[in-house]
């Protein structure tokens, strides 16, 4: 019967003898036990698919802000281009009204003539 002691360590409790009660009791709270670990388990794996995903629209944000900014940058060259263009024909319609003016002299003189 050398097996049979079983050596308790101070403040341990035996456990019950198989068959009782208390050992149903047991069974069915590692039951409630293993149900629990695994809604936090998949709890776990639902919050890390969530940062996963924040973590790639955060990054397609990103993007879309630098492409903004890009783009802003390219839009204001292109308003410095169109500015310089209208600077260079406002002389172009003055000189074009001149003509017009010039024209319409030498056609009264034509018909003076």
């Amino acid at each position: 019967a050398w097996g049979a002691a079983v050596t308790m360590m101070p403040g341990e409790t035996p456990p019950p003898p198989a068959g009782t009660a208390a050992a149903g009791a047991a069974c069915a709270n590692c039951g409630v036990l293993q149900q629990n670990i695994n809604e936090y388990v998949a709890a776990l794996i639902a919050l890390k698919q969530k940062m996963i995903d924040g973590d790639r629209l955060l990054t397609e944000y990103q993007q879309k802000c630098t492409d903004i900014l890009y783009f802003s940058i390219k839009i204001s060259a292109l308003r410095c281009q169109v500015e310089q263009m209208l600077q260079k024909t406002l002389p172009l319609e003055k000189c074009q009204e001149e003509l017009g003016s010039l024209k319409a002299e030498l056609e009264e003189k034509k018909v003076c003539l």
